[in-house]
């Protein structure tokens, strides 16, 4: 994973939490980078997982929900950082539907050496987009959060529902996204 997802990550963990929990989070997971992370410097998802484990343990949060959170930070993070993404698009869907084929694209353009999940996405009718996530390591619930932080992001309300068809070795989870009618 790239440096900049942990980075981001810290960052989550010290304004929501403390710069204390932050340390000691760091200092129980014993990761082998020690929490000095670069933007582009590349480490194991196994670290992201250990300070995960360790940021649930200290503050009694589930780690589903504390990766979800942090989804939705990193999508803000990603306004602010790489705002030329976002350039034309007008709703959730829209960006949702270009994650792979123009998110992606540019980012491996940065980081040729990303390893990235892959989303496939069907729009099944202007309410209800179908995204499947795709990865050799488990982060539906990052995926889940950044879908979550997207639809804020522009102001709607959907309901989500997964479906999870993960196989040995494989995390792929389907997201059922259904935007509510403005009321």
């Amino acid at each position: 994973m790239k440096g900049i997802v942990f980075s981001e990550f810290i960052e989550m963990v010290e304004q929501r939490f403390s710069p204390e929990v932050a340390d000691r989070m760091i200092e129980a997971a014993k990761v082998p980078s020690g929490g000095a992370y670069t933007a582009v410097g590349t480490y194991s998802h196994e670290e992201m997982l250990a300070l995960i484990a360790e940021l649930a343990r200290l503050t009694g949060g589930s780690v589903d929900e504390l990766v979800q959170a942090y989804g939705r930070h990193l999508f803000t993070r990603f306004t602010q950082l790489y705002p030329g993404f976002f350039e034309g698009v007008t709703s959730a869907f829209d960006f949702l539907q270009r994650i792979e084929d123009h998110v992606h694209l540019e980012v491996r353009k940065l980081y040729p050496d990303a390893e990235l999940p892959r989303f496939d996405t069907v729009q099944r009718d202007a309410h209800h987009l179908v995204m499947v996530y795709e990865s050799r390591r488990p982060f539906a619930a990052l995926a889940q959060g950044l879908i979550d932080g997207c639809l804020e992001h522009w102001g709607e309300t959907a309901d989500v529902r997964t479906t999870d068809l993960s196989e040995p070795g494989i995390t792929r989870v389907r997201f059922d996204i259904v935007r509510r009618s403005a009321a």
